[in-house]
């Protein structure tokens, strides 16, 4: 078990990364996109019903919205989905037919973005009768084969107080032209005791400065379902 601080410290350019865990009563999730080209970091959040999505900044500088234009946070009933792409769209349609996460996530890949071909990372959160249980999945390339795709799901049943997972794209800098993909399962990490806002500035304030792009923070009563979520955008 690591401090989440350490571990967002840990690189400089995480890519796209997805935090969830519990705290007292409260479901936590927190998912942030970090950029190196100006058409990456040329983004914002902005609410979107009870998820979010990313938009331009400066629709004049946007060269290809394709990997950079998506709803990164969508709820369906007692169920908070986000990923790093439209994957959102699948799991939530297909989820809404009946198939379980897992099985929506066999219709995808990883990102067709060579020579990254960067991973696609997915979370769900379910909350019922005051417990919460959630899943977490990469999608990703053979080391860098784009013929061939690797499907990973892990599974969480009531997470203790204070304990969450963190996944995200990248495990490091360029290796021989390409950035290296997360490795392994996802990150344990001591989830702070703290408000809403105390979290979501603990979490901005440790990624890398020059690369962070934006930040979405959720808290979710087990209890009641209701939750409270802040948005944090460094192009203002």
């Amino acid at each position: 078990m690591i401090t989440l601080d350490k571990e967002l410290n840990s690189l400089e350019y995480h890519g796209r990364g997805i935090v969830i865990g519990k705290s007292g009563n409260k479901a936590v999730i927190a998912y942030f996109i970090m950029g190196r080209s100006e058409n990456s970091r040329n983004r914002v959040f902005v609410e979107d019903g009870d998820g979010i999505r990313t938009q331009a900044f400066d629709e004049s500088k946007m060269t290809d919205p394709h990997l950079i234009i998506y709803a990164p946070v969508r709820v369906l009933g007692n169920k908070t989905i986000v990923t790093n792409g439209d994957q959102t769209d699948t799991i939530y349609e297909l989820m809404d037919k009946q198939m379980t996460f897992e099985e929506s996530l066999r219709t995808r890949e990883f990102e067709d973005d060579k020579p990254n071909f960067t991973p696609r990372i997915s979370g769900i959160v379910h909350i019922e009768k005051g417990t919460m249980n959630y899943a977490m999945s990469i999608l990703k390339s053979a080391n860098g084969d784009p013929d061939s795709c690797r499907r990973y799901t892990f599974a969480y049943s009531n997470p203790q107080s204070g304990t969450g997972s963190f996944i995200h794209t990248y495990s490091g800098d360029e290796q021989n032209g390409r950035l290296p993909s997360f490795e392994g399962e996802p990150k344990d990490v001591v989830i702070p005791d703290m408000s809403l806002d105390e979290f979501t500035d603990f979490v901005w304030n440790n990624l890398n400065a020059d690369n962070k792009v934006s930040l979405f923070t959720r808290y979710i009563d087990l209890e009641m379902g209701k939750f409270e979520s802040r948005i944090v955008n460094k192009n203002k």
